[in-house]
């Protein structure tokens, strides 16, 4: 298979196994698509990547604003990049090939999503 092929089968399979839907997607709507694809990119075995280093210190600031106010002490596990909660992290169980396929996945999700927004009136999308 090529490239585009794995991302391609990889979308259909989040669709599909994982029930990931538009409307899912949607909700969404802070970069955490985005956020998550960076992180299957860079794969936790192979550490810090550029997002890391110069992105990190506000994503961390945010991730810690928002345990505060919800009363929720960080765990342990967290990775401050990493958008959802630790069970939805299956990073460490994916090969590299396989993560860069994940990452493209969440890729074309999120342009998906947001080419949705385009044909949305202004007032709809504004929610």
């Amino acid at each position: 298979m090529t490239g585009i092929e794995l991302v391609a089968a990889e979308r259909r399979r989040q669709i599909e196994a994982e029930g990931w839907s538009a409307e899912h997607d949607d909700e969404h709507d802070k970069g955490e698509l985005v956020d998550a694809a960076i992180c299957y990119a860079a794969n936790k075995r192979n550490g810090p990547c550029w997002f890391r280093r110069h992105r990190g210190v506000a994503v961390r600031e945010a991730r810690l604003s928002l345990s505060i106010v919800n009363g929720v002490d960080s765990p342990a596990w967290a990775d401050p990049y990493w958008p959802w909660p630790e069970k939805c992290d299956k990073r460490e169980k994916h090969d590299r090939l396989r993560s860069l396929a994940i990452a493209g996945a969440l890729i074309a999700a999120e342009i998906d999503r947001l080419q949705r927004l385009e044909v949305m009136p202004r007032d709809v999308a504004a929610g």
